[in-house]
């Protein structure tokens, strides 16, 4: 296999670099009330890897002095991490309009002293971007633990009530596909009409839209992947199933990922494998360069073929 920016110059791409800043996303921190299967961050309850307030500031003030868009707060359960519902509430009061995303577990919403986040999210109108690998309770379980899909139901019963998913209420709810295992998701498009014809018709669900991603061979699922023996079979996957057309479409071309510490990097899986954003460009938040962040040229690996591989994958699902 060769390497993925080698495999761009034999396509006739040139190196990858960003268009735009579109979205700051901002990882608050590893620390989690799950421990997935598939998790490339390796979230769990023993995780102390928590943004500070301090951090947090920092975060702020770049919303403040820069035209973004959006904001995409990630975990960990984003949830958990004592400056979540500082965040939301400063991105949403700045004179300009900026669309914050939530990427929830759902679960979390059953955690001492979280029972208000559901209407907190609502009051601010937050985007749920909601975890739900499977409508089955059997396969739901079996990657987020046992009895996650039930609580996940229930969560997703109650966001119904306050308006969520339903048309005309301006308050979106997407949900998450990741596969079981060392595969490509299918088709999104076909598995979202699944989704919604069983999620409709077995507990009255509705949704926005259904994410496809997926899993990258980082961290707990590349563990995962090593007890198996089934790494450089994955990896021959992705490399073969590899897209030119997904290339320009890449999410690391128009944002910029924030670690729970304040490190920059191109992209979330990028910080998980502790590789800054690189080229003699700011490191930390506090050295923010709007200009030339959205210019810079992206640090890549082989595992990118994971974005590129069949329809792509993005923090938006497919993109093709």
């Amino acid at each position: 296999m060769i390497e993925f920016k080698d495999k761009l110059h034999q396509v006739g791409h040139a190196p990858l670099r960003a268009v735009a800043l579109d979205t700051l996303q901002i990882n608050v921190g590893k620390f989690c009330n799950q421990t997935c299967r598939h998790c490339h961050v390796d979230a769990g309850p023993t995780r102390t890897e928590v943004m500070t307030r301090e951090t947090a500031e920092l975060v702020v003030g770049v919303l403040r002095r820069h035209p973004i868009p959006k904001v995409d707060i990630t975990g960990g359960a984003p949830e958990l991490n004592p400056n979540f519902e500082y965040l939301v509430r400063e991105a949403r009061s700045l004179d300009r309009p900026v669309h914050v995303m939530d990427r929830s577990n759902l679960t979390v919403f059953y955690e001492k002293g979280k029972g208000h986040l559901p209407e907190f999210l609502a009051e601010h109108q937050v985007e749920v971007i909601a975890s739900l690998p499977c409508y089955t309770e059997a396969n739901v379980d079996a990657q987020r633990g046992l009895g996650v899909f039930n609580k996940s139901i229930e969560a997703l019963r109650w966001l119904n009530r306050l308006g969520y998913g339903r048309p005309d209420s301006g308050l979106i709810l997407n949900l998450v596909y990741n596969p079981l295992g060392a595969s490509l998701p299918p088709p999104q498009e076909t598995l979202e009409k699944d989704y919604r014809h069983q999620l409709r018709k077995r507990f009255g669900i509705e949704f926005n839209r259904l994410y496809t991603i997926t899993n990258m061979p980082i961290s707990r699922f590349l563990n995962d992947l090593n007890r198996q023996g089934a790494y450089e079979r994955y990896m021959e996957l992705l490399f073969e199933k590899f897209n030119p057309s997904t290339v320009d479409g890449v999410m690391c071309r128009s944002l910029i990922s924030v670690g729970w510490d304040g490190k920059l990097y191109d992209c979330d899986f990028n910080q998980m494998l502790e590789l800054p954003v690189n080229h003699g460009l700011p490191r930390h938040i506090r050295d923010f360069d709007y200009f030339l962040l959205g210019r810079r040229e992206i640090l890549t690996g082989n595992h990118c073929f994971g974005c590129t591989a069949g329809s792509g994958s993005s923090c938006s699902g497919a993109l093709n």
